[in-house]
């Protein structure tokens, strides 16, 4: 059966796309080595690896044209905050390596708090911080 699962992103330029994900705190996965076509990045306590891969390799692995981001979203990432700091803090440092927030932090149903941003190359992240003992009984 599956063994695991990983999220690959077409990139337009590795370098800034690698120092965007550093900035974040994305932990480097030293099982690949970061090349002029390809890096990859741990996220989370579980350890979802990600790869980037320009958009040529990644075109030439699906047989098919990389989505234009600027016209609509293929995928959303959502990522499992602590806390509602971590959320804005997130968000900040998303800003402060050239990323674009879509969405400020902000309480939504009365028990999440979330945000969002853009990186470099249009994919759409979600920061979401669950409090479930506020959760409405249903």
């Amino acid at each position: 059966m599956t063994k695991e699962i990983w999220a690959n992103l077409p990139v337009k330029n590795i370098e800034k796309s690698i120092a965007f994900f550093k900035q974040l705190g994305f932990k480097p996965n030293e099982k690949f080595p970061f090349t002029d076509t390809m890096a990859s990045f741990f996220i989370g306590e579980k350890n979802f690896v990600m790869m980037l891969f320009t958009n040529d390799v990644i075109e030439g692995f699906c047989l098919n044209p990389v989505s234009d981001t600027s016209k609509g979203t293929e995928v959303l990432f959502s990522i499992d905050a602590e806390s509602r700091d971590e959320v804005d803090e997130m968000l900040q440092k998303a800003k402060d390596a050239g990323g674009k927030i879509y969405a400020e932090g902000g309480e939504k149903d009365g028990w999440m708090y979330g945000g969002g941003f853009v990186d470099l190359d249009g994919h759409r992240w979600n920061l979401l911080h669950m409090d479930f003992s506020k959760l409405p009984n249903r």
